[in-house]
């Protein structure tokens, strides 16, 4: 795995929004929490997408979907209190990043002041 993705950043992907084409680059080598995997899904129905077959689509074109266990669920508490602004879906993504030694894609911009220690990449440019 190269990257981790937020569901914000696979979201611009699969609405190809600004920074699809940064998250194009990372997918075939990308991972994603099943906490952000599961927001993905939610947000597409709250949309109207029909979501079948979405998870087979999304894997055949190599992302991986990784199960929350409990380490990542302790990390994720662990950089609760440094960063109350950031939800628990966000620190589970930074804390898979964490985990895994690999960056984290996102286009909220608000993880840029984040003190995780993660390396977050902006899929959006600070002007747009």
């Amino acid at each position: 795995m190269k990257a981790v993705l937020d569901a914000s950043a696979l979201l611009a992907w699969l609405q190809d929004e600004t920074g699809a084409e940064i998250i194009e680059a990372v997918l075939v080598d990308g991972a994603i929490s099943s906490v952000n995997w599961s927001e993905v899904v939610q947000k597409s129905l709250a949309h109207g997408v029909d979501v079948s077959g979405l998870r087979v689509d999304m894997e055949a074109l190599g992302l991986i979907i990784l199960p929350f266990d409990g380490d990542d669920a302790e990390q994720t508490a662990l950089l609760w209190p440094g960063d109350r602004a950031l939800s628990l879906a966000d620190r589970a993504c930074l804390a898979l990043g964490l985990r895994h030694g690999a960056p984290v894609f996102t286009a909220d911009r608000m993880w840029l002041q984040s003190a995780s220690g993660a390396d977050v990449r902006l899929i959006r440019r600070q002007d747009t």
